[in-house]
C-alpha cells in the first residue's frame, strides 16, 4: 500500500481502531488472525482517497467522536464504532453500491480479525442502514450510528455551508441541474422522516438546527 497522506489524527485513530477490534473480538487477535494494524492502514488509506472532499478522515473522526458522545444509548458501542469505521470505507461518488461494498469489506476484514459471526452481521447491518438513516424504534445501535453520521446537518450555518460545498465538490462530474435535483431529493427524503435523530441527545441538540439548515439549503437550490 502506498504511504498514507499525513493527517494529525492518524496515530490516535490507529490506537482507537486496535482497541475497538480487541473489544469487539473479546480477545486479542491470535496468530491465525490478521493483525488490526493491517486493516487500520487499509481503512485510513481509503478514507484519504483523492475523490473525497467531505467523506474524508475528518468525517471519520467526527463520526467516531459523536458515537463516543452517544455511547450510553447503544446496546454494543464497540460494534457501532466498527460500523462507523466501515460506513463510508468504500466511497465512489458515481456509484450507488457504496454501502453494500463497504458492508462486504467489513465482513471480510472482521472475519479475518476474529470477530464472531453474529457481531459481524450486526456491523454489516449497521453499515447498510446508512443508506437511509431510517433506524427503527428500538434499534439502539442503529440510532447511535445514524445520529452520529447525520449530526453534521446541525452544524452552525457557516460550517453547514462548507459541508454542502464539499459534497458538491465530490459530485463535480454531475451537471448543475442534475445535481440540484438529486440533492433536493436527498434533503426532502431526510426532512420527510418523522424524526431525523433517534437518541434523546440528538433530538434535543440537533433536530431543530438540522431541519433549519436543510430547509435553507432546499430554498437556495430552488432559487438557483
Amino acid at each position: 500500500m502506498p504511504a498514507l497522506p499525513q493527517h494529525p489524527a492518524h496515530d490516535d485513530l490507529r490506537r482507537r481502531w486496535a482497541a475497538t477490534v480487541t473489544a469487539a473480538a473479546g480477545r486479542r487477535p491470535d496468530a491465525s488472525s490478521a493483525g488490526p494494524d493491517r486493516y487500520a492502514d487499509e481503512l485510513l488509506g481509503r478514507w484519504a482517497e483523492p475523490q473525497r472532499k467531505y467523506h474524508t478522515t475528518d468525517h471519520l473522526v467526527a463520526v467516531l467522536d459523536r458515537v463516543d458522545a452517544l455511547a450510553e444509548y447503544a446496546d454494543d458501542i464497540h460494534l457501532v464504532r466498527l460500523a462507523a469505521w466501515f460506513h463510508d470505507a468504500v466511497y465512489l461518488p458515481e456509484r450507488s453500491t457504496n454501502e453494500e461494498r463497504s458492508a462486504r469489506l467489513a465482513e471480510r476484514a472482521l472475519t479475518e480479525l476474529g470477530v464472531d459471526r453474529a457481531r459481524i452481521d450486526e456491523v454489516s447491518r449497521l453499515v447498510l442502514l446508512t443508506r437511509t438513516h431510517a433506524a427503527r424504534d428500538g434499534d439502539a445501535n442503529g440510532a447511535v450510528l445514524c445520529d452520529a453520521d447525520l449530526a453534521v446537518l446541525a452544524s452552525p450555518p457557516d460550517a453547514y455551508e462548507r459541508y454542502a460545498t464539499a459534497v458538491r465538490e465530490e459530485y463535480g462530474f454531475v451537471p448543475d441541474d442534475a445535481y440540484r435535483a438529486g440533492r433536493a431529493d436527498v434533503l426532502r427524503r431526510l426532512l420527510d422522516l418523522p424524526r431525523l435523530f433517534r437518541t434523546p441527545y440528538g433530538q434535543r441538540r440537533w433536530e431543530d438546527a438540522a431541519r433549519r439548515n436543510m430547509a435553507g439549503e432546499l430554498e437556495r437550490l430552488r432559487k438557483s
